[in-house]
């Protein structure tokens, strides 16, 4: 009997990957990192390196995607995208025309990353969130500018001028508080999970995704609003299957930051043995009702993940053996430029205090073995 296939594309696929494998599927991956993990996991594999640089490109991807799938032994049900797409729905859009996307349609992830769009749509829903602008403002002391459709911090500064015009991105005034992740999955009906993220700042850019653990306990009435707001901007958008939303808690109250319209990082929190997340989030982009499978099946633990990142210096892979708590290994002799990252950490507990304690042990852990000191 054959196993069903499916093509996964964005910056990094791995996690796609191995959720697709444990819920079943032959995974077929184009990526921009092709390590040796996504390797073993993928039926095949592709790498495109250069659209960690320039972005995805049609004509470097879609002929990647049409070679994964002529070597599979059954037709791909469809096309699952990651991180990488949320500056380009035109491009999301010309993949459609020849793949069934398995998740958020062009159209949704065009108006999730348009600030016009999306906090028009907020101020009409009557939710919470930062001040935003398209124009720099008069004073930048308080003010974040953000490159339109970025993803991952990286592309979160703080004002220094506002001389010029922004091109590309847009401000966005600085709100202090707790950050929080709220992951989802939405469809005919809709399912959430909860994360605490972190920033691993690195110079001029002080929020650089870090890691998250999860799941956390929040004060019922927070929860509550918290479900109201994922589901009426999910709605507002149009957005299907796996997505999160990145929030600040300020007083109690929770703001509204950005919306990611695909599956992120929270996938290594929340996933299960059995791939439910993966599973379900197909299920939902075909229309059906994700919730059922989630309440039967779902079995996730408490879990943190954190990304180490070249920060001492560039980096030349030694020969190790990886600890098995480590994914998106690269190969010995892979060049890693400083402040790229390097691999990701995981870590399981008793609840996700205790996770992630954890798996800030491990990255210390990782780093000494890697750049051959000793640990503090």
């Amino acid at each position: 009997m054959s196993v069903s296939t499916v093509l996964i594309a964005g910056f990094s696929g791995r996690a796609l990957a191995a959720s697709a494998r444990r819920a079943g599927f032959l995974p077929l991956v184009a990526d921009a990192f092709a390590d040796n993990d996504t390797r073993a996991l993928a039926a095949a594999c592709e790498h495109l390196p250069a659209a960690l640089r320039e972005g995805f490109r049609y004509e470097t991807l879609a002929p990647a995607l049409d070679r994964l799938a002529a070597q599979a032994e059954t037709p791909p049900v469809g096309l699952v995208l990651g991180a990488g797409f949320e500056d380009t729905p035109g491009l999301v859009g010309k993949l459609a025309a020849h793949h069934t996307i398995l998740g958020c349609s062009a159209e949704a992830i065009a108006a999730a990353k348009d600030p016009s769009v999306f906090f028009r749509l907020l101020a009409d829903l009557g939710i919470a969130h930062p001040e935003t602008r398209a124009g720099p403002p008069a004073d930048a002391r308080g003010w974040l500018t953000k490159r339109i459709g970025g993803a991952g911090g990286t592309h979160v500064a703080r004002c220094r001028q506002t001389a010029r015009a922004l091109r590309g991105r847009y401000v966005q005034r600085e709100i202090e508080g707790m950050p929080l992740s709220l992951t989802a999955i939405v469809g005919k009906g809709a399912a959430f999970a909860f994360a605490r993220p972190w920033c691993a700042p690195m110079p001029r850019r002080p929020f650089r995704y870090g890691g998250l653990a999860g799941s956390i306990d929040i004060d019922a009435d927070l929860e509550a609003r918290l479900i109201e707001i994922g589901v009426d901007v999910a709605r507002g958008l149009g957005l299907v299957g796996l997505v999160s939303f990145d929030l600040m808690i300020a007083d109690g109250s929770p703001y509204l930051i950005e919306v990611n319209p695909r599956p992120g990082a929270s996938l290594d929190v929340f996933d299960d043995a059995a791939g439910t997340l993966f599973e379900t989030h197909l299920a939902a982009a075909r229309g059906e009702d994700p919730t059922p499978l989630l309440q039967r099946n779902w079995r996730p633990a408490p879990r943190a993940v954190a990304c180490l990142y070249a920060d001492v210096q560039a980096l030349t892979v030694p020969a190790i053996d990886w600890p098995d708590w480590t994914t998106d290994r690269p190969a010995a002799g892979a060049l890693i430029e400083r402040h790229a990252p390097v691999a990701t950490v995981h870590a399981k507990a008793e609840n996700a205090d205790a996770a992630e304690a954890l798996v800030m042990r491990r990255l210390g852990e990782l780093e000494a073995l890697l750049y051959g000191r000793p640990q503090k």
